[in-house]
C-alpha cells in the first residue's frame, strides 16, 4: 500500500521513476547505504527537479488543478497548513515531484529489502502484473 493512498496520481509516475533510477545511477554505492535514510532528500529535495517557469507550465499541462489539489491535500495532512506558492510553476512540479519522490523512494526500498531477501521471483511476478 502506497504512503498516501488516497492522494496517490498516476500523473507523470514513471517520468519521476526514471528520474530517480537516473540519478541512482549518478551515486556511489558506498554513498547511497550510507546516506540511505535520506535518500528521499537528496533525489527529490536537494535539488529542484524542474527550472524555468515556462517548462514547469508545460509539464504541468491540463492536470496542474489536479497536482495543486494533491499538494494542498498533502500539506494539510502533513504540515496542518499549506505553504506552496501556488502563483510560481516551478515550485507547483517541484513539490509534486518531491510527494510522488516518496512513493517512488518507498517503492525502490521495500523491492531492495525483497531483494536481499531472495524473492527475485516475486519480484518478477509483480512487475509483470503492473
Amino acid at each position: 500500500m502506497r504512503l498516501h493512498e488516497h492522494l496517490y496520481q498516476e500523473y507523470k509516475v514513471k517520468e519521476l521513476s526514471q528520474y530517480f533510477c537516473d540519478w541512482l545511477k549518478d551515486q556511489d554505492p558506498d554513498w547511497i547505504e550510507e546516506n540511505i535514510d535520506d535518500i528521499h532528500h537528496h533525489a527529490f529535495n536537494a535539488n529542484p527537479y524542474i527550472i524555468g517557469r515556462h517548462r514547469a507550465k508545460q509539464w504541468l499541462s491540463d492536470e496542474v488543478f489536479n497536482v495543486i489539489d494533491l499538494i494542498k491535500q498533502y500539506e494539510q495532512f502533513n504540515f496542518g497548513e499549506v505553504t506552496t506558492d501556488f502563483s510560481d510553476p516551478e515550485k507547483i512540479v517541484n513539490m509534486y515531484a518531491y510527494i510522488i519522490g516518496e512513493e517512488v523512494v518507498q517503492e525502490w526500498l521495500f523491492m531492495r529489502e525483497y531483494k536481499k531477501a531472495g524473492y527475485e521471483e516475486q519480484i518478477a511476478m509483480m512487475n509483470r502484473k503492473r
